[in-house]
């Protein structure tokens, strides 16, 4: 089975806007800038043998104040830009009773059935509360990237915490072993799902290298 890195978008690869102390996608393609450490951050996780995963919540799709095309075009510019083998995308918000949306582990089950992944030795990267739930559940190793926004934090401690995407690479690398330093993460047993989209299967979308 494969390992890999999954990584929440706004935030983490690209800058979020933040108002009001809460981060916010680009509302539009000239207000990506993906974050100036993500190439080679993710260039040393690929290295690594880590596979690359994006999965980002969308909810403005559902809210009406976001296209898809707009997302679409964001996605396929940070495919064009980064070694990301693909990005999972759930387009539900909180009333819709999906199984992708995070923090539920759906969009992660989904990574796993394609790509016959190994959750006990696989991370996620996220800014928000919900990406490190996100991964306990799935039973992967959490890094939250703590930016200080205003907003609540996660209600499990993270396995680490960082400030930048560099430096949760240089730890998932020395916790793997593959930075020298041989410190594999204990066995985590993921949460079994069969991974549903409950209310709108042709709502879950990914995004991958052609």
């Amino acid at each position: 089975m494969r390992r890999a890195v999954f990584l929440d978008r706004d935030g983490v690869l690209n800058r979020a806007i933040v108002r009001n102390g809460t981060p916010h996608p680009p509302a539009i393609l000239a207000e990506l800038e993906i974050v100036p450490d993500a190439s080679r951050a993710l260039e040393d996780l690929k290295a690594a043998g880590f596979l690359l995963i994006g999965v980002t919540n969308q909810p403005d799709v559902a809210r009406g104040t976001q296209s898809r095309a707009v997302v679409e075009s964001i996605n396929a510019a940070l495919l064009a830009s980064l070694p990301l083998q693909e990005i999972l995308v759930c387009y539900h918000d909180d009333g819709d009773g999906c199984d992708c949306r995070k923090p539920r582990p759906g969009l992660l089950f989904q990574g796993s059935v394609r790509h016959a992944l190994d959750f006990s030795s696989s991370f996620i990267v996220g800014d928000r509360w919900k990406d490190v739930e996100t991964g306990r559940r799935a039973g992967c190793a959490t890094i939250f990237l703590d930016y200080d926004y205003g907003e609540r934090g996660p209600d499990s401690p993270p396995d680490y915490t960082a400030h930048s995407l560099s430096e949760a690479t240089a730890w998932i690398l020395r916790r793997a072993g593959a930075g020298g330093t041989d410190d594999t993460p204990p066995n985590r047993k993921a949460r079994s799902s069969r991974f549903t989209c409950a209310r709108h299967d042709g709502d879950f979308f990914k995004f991958a290298h052609r």
